[in-house]
């Protein structure tokens, strides 16, 4: 090979260089071992700006053979401190190594203008054979596959160790069928020996066993996002078994508590969840994904335990923990940063936790303790922290008004209807500016990625019209929700009244579209409002038998049957108006039918379907009919009556059935 022309540094400069080197080098290691939060912190700024004085000025002159080992060791530890600096893997520094590497061509004779990244350094390891320069540049090349493990360039990273292990030995890098090819040949990497006279502020053998952990790692966390959960939890197994922090170990054992709960493995997935807190206390989403593991098992008991110490650690708001170990420049935590690794670290934010717990509280039926949760969590809103709530994708939080609506749920529930219907008074003042005058919405499911009602504001801000329909289903949610509690204090005329508001709220949103389809492809806000429609119906009809108004409550049953044919609430009503208007024979026909086929035959059987907004559950609950068993005896003693004495209701039609009115569908379910 061509030896470039042109004369070495003169020894002097190679002797001062290399002291300086050494200087700084020494600097750094009297201060790394007092860790990241002391004086390492502050050594990393002031050794990067001392290495990268020294390169310079050993690249102010032409590159020559005997100064390129300790000019690269200075590149090396250089490139070190940028990153260290940054707090990053930085993709910019790359460049530094390109032009390390193309001054060791030039001082061969050779040039690799124009070449890739990984030509670059194929032409390097094949044409430069100089004994004293396979350690730097081999050095060099760990560096370099960091940086592509930092960018997820996987390949590229095994190519080099490829070339490496080649350069060292052609039959070494040979991987088995099966093993995972970038770890095999990490592992068969041989860590060149490294001069007592070229001092390096972070060693090779560690470098390489950091390159390891974070290969797994980052592989670990590519195969479970891709749903490989067995390679996944071999790589991860592999990874905590590594060379990081106690905080990087922790965010490992966590990411194997989420692939094991999604292999159905959930008591597992909270073994490693508890070692992810024994290792670092501070590890926060391990308690979120424990939450969500003992609600996975029905656990609610520790559920609620867990999330009340994840809401009070994240008030705390606890620094992190220095580190006691020696502080490395190139780290683990600096080469994986995936967006699936930030998904499964979330931090909530507080307010989220909250309104877990408020959630959670509403759903195992512990009213008072919901009451509570809610209205902290509403209070918070006072305090502007909706400025502050996350809105993404990831988040627990429904869209706010949904909040209020299921605050005055729990309010209801636990008797404090005045309270419900303030708070639904918040809902209906701020949506009635939102809503047009009329609304026409397409009745089936059309798109498969349209958004569930609840959803948050993930996927980007909501079509003006499916907003509208949005902001029209609260408010027509905040008058049932008055009229029922109006209900509840005795006030009937009042409750009619906030009924009748919501069903003509309702009559703003003209539906279009076949009507033959099943009912699973309907747009989920339509079945909501269906539903709310429907138990409005059921309200508005028994305060009308309250009020002795029967004939009207009559008419609300049976339009609440064309709604949800078959509805046991609905249909058990229109027995009573019935029966109250003297219409026995008819009432004891229909509850013969309805009394003969199962719940909700033709209608939506309870459980099945979507799941319906957590806010109407209180909903439902009143509208279910209270007086079964009396009404079941009336009828039954009324039929026995009937049957010794046919004639005893002069007057009755002997078929029932056909004085229903063919339009009321009340024949489908009854």
């Amino acid at each position: 090979m061509k030896r470039r022309r042109g004369g070495s540094p003169e020894p002097g400069c190679l002797r001062a260089w290399a002291a300086e080197s050494r200087a700084l080098a020494g600097r750094w290691q009297a201060a790394r071992c007092s860790g990241p939060g002391g004086a390492a912190a502050r050594e990393v700024r002031r050794q990067r700006g001392g290495f990268g004085e020294l390169l310079l000025r050993m690249r102010g002159l032409p590159p020559a053979l005997p100064a390129l080992p300790l000019e690269l060791t200075v590149l090396y530890n250089s490139l070190l401190f940028a990153t260290g600096a940054s707090d990053s893997a930085i993709q910019g520094e790359a460049e530094g190594i390109r032009q390390g590497l193309l001054r060791v061509l030039e001082a061969c004779g050779a040039c690799g203008q124009g070449l890739s990244a990984e030509e670059l350094w194929q032409k390097v390891l094949q044409e430069v054979t100089a004994e004293e320069l396979q350690a730097p540049l081999h050095r060099l090349g760990a560096l370099q596959a960091a940086w592509w493990l930092a960018a997820s360039r996987l390949g590229s990273a095994a190519g080099l160790f490829r070339l490496l292990s080649n350069a060292e030995d052609p039959g070494r890098a040979h991987c088995s069928e099966g093993e995972n090819e970038l770890l095999c040949l990490l592992k068969a990497w041989r860590v060149p020996a490294e001069a007592a006279s070229l001092p390096l502020v972070q060693s090779a053998e560690d470098l390489k066993e950091i390159l390891c952990t974070a290969a797994a790692f980052l592989q670990g966390l590519q195969e479970l996002e891709a749903g490989n959960f067995p390679t996944a939890l071999s790589l991860l197994q592999e990874a905590a078994g590594g060379f990081c922090s106690r905080k990087v170990l922790a965010q490992i054992y966590t990411c194997l508590g989420c692939c094991t709960q999604r292999m159905g493995k959930p008591q597992t997935a909270l073994q490693h969840l508890k070692r992810a807190l024994q290792v670092d206390f501070q590890c926060l989403p391990a308690l979120s994904h424990a939450a969500a593991v003992y609600h996975e098992l029905g656990e609610t008991e520790a559920e609620l335990q867990t999330l009340a110490l994840l809401y009070e650690a994240l008030e705390k708001k606890t620094p992190a923990a220095a580190s006691s170990g020696p502080y490395f420049l190139i780290r683990t935590e600096l080469l994986v940063h995936t967006p699936i690794l930030a998904s499964l670290l979330r931090h909530r934010h507080p307010s989220e936790v909250k309104y877990l717990l408020a959630q959670r509280c509403l759903q195992d039926g512990r009213v008072a303790d919901a009451v509570e949760h809610y209205l902290d969590f509403l209070a918070l809103l006072q305090e502007g922290l909706q400025q502050q709530m996350p809105l993404d994708g990831g988040s627990a939080l429904p869209r706010i008004p949904e909040v209020f609506l299921e605050a005055a749920s729990a309010l209801e529930q636990a008797g404090r209807h005045q309270d419900a219907i303030t708070v639904c008074e918040e809902v209906i003042s701020r949506t009635t500016d939102l809503i047009p005058r009329m609304l026409r919405v397409e009745e089936r499911l059309e798109q498969p990625e349209c958004l569930s009602p609840g959803a948050g504001l993930a996927g980007g801000l909501l079509s003006q019209k499916k907003e509208s329909l949005c902001c029209l289903t609260w408010r027509a949610a905040g008058y049932l929700h008055q009229g029922w509690a109006w209900a509840k204090l005795g006030e009937s005329k009042e409750a009619v009244t906030q009924f009748s508001r919501c069903l003509g709220d309702l009559l703003r949103v003209q539906l279009y579209g076949s009507g033959v389809e099943p009912t699973e492809s309907l747009l989920p806000e339509v079945e909501v409002l269906q539903k709310i429609r429907l138990l409005s119906l059921i309200g508005r009809g028994a305060q009308f038998l309250e009020l002795g108004r029967h004939k009207e409550a009559l008419l609300d049953f049976q339009h609440g049957l064309q709604i949800l044919p078959g509805d046991p609430a609905a249909a058990s009503y229109l027995v009573q108006a019935l029966w109250k208007l003297n219409r026995k024979q008819e009432a004891a026909a229909h509850w013969q039918k309805f009394s003969q086929s199962p719940a909700g035959e033709d209608g939506q059987q309870e459980g099945q379907g979507r799941p319906f907004p957590l806010y109407l559950v209180s909903c439902l609950k009143q509208a279910m009919f209270p007086h079964s068993a009396s009404l079941a005896r009336s009828i039954r003693d009324y039929l026995g009556t009937t049957s010794r004495d046919p004639s005893s209701e002069p007057g009755q039609s002997p078929h029932p059935h056909l004085l229903t009115s063919p339009r009321t569908g009340l024949s489908r379910g009854l």
